[in-house]
């Protein structure tokens, strides 16, 4: 029998003491801006389990899936439908003191660019200004960042944002937007910058895996990546509203591990008894992030890559379910 979604996503939402320490700190409601996507609904779920009773969690999203809808409202996450694209929307949504902004568009850039820039660049605007008076933790990415070579370490916080590609560029954008408003009215604020969670439906590894598994070769062109239990990444994300400050924080999010692409493949291939299968020759320079920084803060990873490649494992053999949500992690001139 699969494995069961249920199992997967409690342990994805399960809080640690380091959470509810944090949230323990801020007064007020968490509202999760964008909680329809991959992360969203581990995230708010995690919140509420974090939170004290009489403060509220409210998950704000399209909602094209009523089940994931009905799951958070199962789960005792307030959840409203919205247009985050239609200004007015925006204007009747709740107070909270605390705002996760978690709202992108990334796939389908190439052939949807307009939509790609409403989104991650025009969108921010109308939240920026609604929240002033909140502190707000935005979601962003390392794609902001130029290539680097994996013996640099990744790049840092402070290294200047020089990417390929239209979609980056859209990334840049919204974290431009978020810190002039921020800076305008002294809102608190954290630029999140992440870099690959991994959910066992869909990330580098389930790809990775599920091409292992199939007997497909593996494209190393882009020989290392960075990741992060997304687990862990929901814990960081709201310590990180505690770290939340005017002038802005920026935060690189990943594990310790510039991790081989080409090892991955062969050590899936090892775990499932097959011979692994690449093609292509490792590029000298690749998306990396520094987390050294969000390490010192928060410590390390509560589920090490180990973990993370068993478990995989494990669910790709069982026959466990996938979004369909490829990482494209192979794209290195920007275009997804």
């Amino acid at each position: 029998m699969p494995p069961h979604e249920d199992d997967l996503e409690e342990l994805l939402s399960r809080p640690t003491d380091a959470v509810r320490a944090a949230l323990d700190e801020l007064d007020g409601d968490v509202l999760v801006l964008g909680a329809g996507g991959k992360m969203g609904p581990t995230l708010a779920r995690m919140a509420r389990r974090a939170l004290r009773d009489g403060r509220e969690v409210i998950a704000v999203s399209r909602f094209s899936s009523p089940a994931a809808r009905e799951s958070l409202e199962h789960h005792g996450v307030r959840t409203i439908a919205c247009d985050l694209l239609d200004p007015a929307a925006i204007s009747r949504l709740p107070d909270a003191a605390n705002v996760v902004f978690m709202a992108g568009h990334k796939f389908g850039t190439h052939d949807a660019p307009g939509l790609t820039w409403m989104t991650n660049a025009v969108l921010p605007a109308f939240v920026a200004a609604r929240y002033r008076s909140s502190r707000i933790v935005v979601f962003s990415t390392g794609c902001v960042y130029g290539l680097s070579t994996p013996a640099s370490g990744g790049s840092r916080e402070e290294d200047p944002l020089a990417p390929p590609g239209e979609y980056a560029h859209s990334c840049i954008a919204r974290e431009r937007v978020f810190v002039h408003h921020a800076r305008l009215t002294g809102t608190p604020l954290l630029l999140y910058r992440l870099n690959y969670a991994i959910d066992l439906r869909y990330g580098v590894l389930h790809d990775i895996a599920s091409q292992v598994w199939r007997d497909e070769p593996v494209d190393v062109t882009t020989g290392h990546v960075n990741m992060i239990w997304q687990g862990d990444a929901n814990a960081r994300a709201l310590q990180s509203l505690t770290h939340a400050a005017s002038p802005p924080e920026v935060l690189n999010v990943t594990g310790r591990e510039c991790i081989s692409t080409r090892w991955l493949a062969e050590r899936f291939a090892d775990v499932f008894g097959k011979r692994p299968r690449v093609t292509g020759t490792e590029a000298p320079t690749v998306w990396l992030a520094n987390a050294e920084k969000s390490l010192r803060w928060f410590g390390e990873p509560t589920v090490s890559l180990e973990e993370m490649i068993g478990m995989t494992a494990d669910w790709i053999r069982a026959g466990g379910s996938s979004l369909g949500k490829p990482t494209h992690f192979e794209a290195r001139d920007g275009r997804f």
